[in-house]
């Protein structure tokens, strides 16, 4: 078996991965709920849908930030959540234009 190189091994950025993950997972987070709030069932004006909608940001948000330090380097952590928040939020933006 071979040793990994310092470019194979996942380096240890950890108060860039944190902050990545914290910030760009949250704000990924609130991308999602926002597309479930508007165009889930009921839309809106579905009842109960705000608690729900409430209590699901956290662990989507604590999901995300988990898998953070699997980036192998904190470059790429930040270059694609800020790419899957782009991806998101455009998402969100063109359905709701489309409605």
């Amino acid at each position: 078996m071979s040793r990994l190189t310092s470019e194979q091994k996942i380096q240890p950025h950890w108060w860039v991965k944190t902050f990545a993950g914290t910030i760009l997972g949250l704000t990924l987070a609130y991308a999602f709920v926002a597309i479930f709030a508007w165009f889930g069932p009921g839309g809106l004006d579905a009842p109960a849908k705000g608690q729900f909608n409430m209590w699901v940001l956290s662990p989507i948000a604590l999901f995300v930030l988990s898998f953070t330090y699997l980036f192998k380097t904190a470059l790429k952590a930040v270059v694609y959540l800020l790419s899957a928040n782009i991806i998101v939020y455009s998402v969100f933006f063109l359905l709701r234009w489309l409605s």
